[in-house]
């Protein structure tokens, strides 16, 4: 599952990401999840003048690219009450509770991530 800036990169600048996150991510046979608190937050952002975005084009190219949607559930904001506050970012606090929940690796380049029991691949 992409964090917000992974995904990002992902659709639009993919030399920011890892060399291992590229070959996964062009690799068919690796399923890639994006989150819809992901495009929650880009929507915000966006509306907020704090990132360019155009969101008919950011979900064009979601499905495009054939990453899956992963709704946020009741499950994954009950995984939340289990998480320590190492960070204050709702969003990110549901990507790490939806990877905890789901068993799925978050791509993310936030170190403060890391502290957290979800498995983490540095974007």
């Amino acid at each position: 599952m992409l964090d917000t800036h992974a995904l990002l990169w992902a659709l639009s600048a993919p030399e920011r990401l890892s060399s291992r996150v590229v070959q996964r991510l062009e690799d068919a046979d690796t399923v890639v999840f994006a989150s819809s608190a992901t495009t929650w937050e880009i929507a915000i952002k966006a509306a907020l003048g704090k990132l360019e975005a155009n969101m008919e084009e950011v979900v064009s190219e979601i499905r495009y690219l054939g990453f899956l949607e992963l709704p946020v559930s009741i499950a994954h904001t009950e995984r939340l009450r289990e998480l320590p506050a190492h960070h204050r970012d709702p969003f990110d606090r549901i990507l790490v509770a939806q990877a905890l929940a789901e068993g799925l690796a978050l791509v993310s380049a936030d170190p403060v991530l890391r502290q957290y029991p979800a498995p983490i691949v540095w974007a």
